[in-house]
């Protein structure tokens, strides 16, 4: 049996995650936050007082990490690591910056790109992340680059943050979003690009209603080409 694969990438606050779990609601597909598998990794070099930029550290403490997903009634995604639901956790705004950091260590990729590819293999899925389209699932039936303005996703983030409970300033949160951006495509594994068949999809002036019925629109007129996977 042959199933879809969906890729969503772009930059962080583009709405990835929130966007690409309505869609799976909608389509009845499985979704995959390959960003939470990273942040995840980057609670575990918090935890440990692991520099994350130090790539030996980082490897060292891999091989004591059980790092798994699973999914609640509501079908939402909840990570375990080492056995111990983290879902809340790897959501804090420090954990971004270590998540971005370890996701430029070569063999935190390798470790878990099998995780992800293995999802595919087994479900339907729409998987959003930075490299999905470009390295994770290159014959992904569906490709799509999710973006929008550095002020318009910090706006994001910063109401979110908000909403969870937690201190935020605007202006931060602005320079924090440029530097991700910036680590995230200058990092030499897997940098952040589009992918040369992706649709792209700039949500910069679409409130959240607006960008999902565009990405739906453009899902679902790619999957009702009726192509195969290669």
């Amino acid at each position: 049996m042959r199933y879809h694969s969906i890729a969503i990438d772009g930059p962080c606050g583009a709405g990835k995650s929130t966007l690409a779990k309505r869609l799976a609601q909608e389509l009845g597909f499985l979704y995959v936050d390959t960003g939470a598998i990273y942040r995840t990794v980057g609670l575990a070099a918090r935890c440990r007082d692991v520099d994350p930029s130090d790539a030996a550290k980082v490897e060292s403490i891999l091989p004591d990490l059980t790092i798994t997903m699973g999914y609640g009634e509501d079908g939402l995604q909840h990570m375990l690591l080492n056995g111990e639901d983290v879902t809340q956790a790897i959501r804090e705004n420090e954990i971004s910056a270590y998540a971005s950091k370890v996701a430029s260590v070569p063999a935190v990729r390798t470790y878990l790109l099998e995780m992800q590819r293995r999802m595919a293999r087994e479900h339907d899925v729409i998987m959003d992340g930075r490299d999905i389209g470009t390295v994770v699932l290159p014959k992904a039936e569906v490709k799509l680059f999710l973006t929008a303005g550095p002020e318009a996703r910090a706006e994001r983030r910063y109401r979110e943050l908000l909403e969870l409970g937690q201190k935020a300033d605007f202006e931060q949160v602005l320079q924090e979003v440029v530097e991700r951006d910036r680590r995230d495509m200058e990092r030499e594994i897997s940098p952040l690009r589009q992918a040369d068949d992706a649709v792209l999809a700039d949500t910069t002036g679409l409130d959240l209603e607006g960008s999902f019925r565009l990405l739906l629109t453009l899902v679902q007129e790619r999957l009702d080409t009726g192509e195969e996977l290669d």
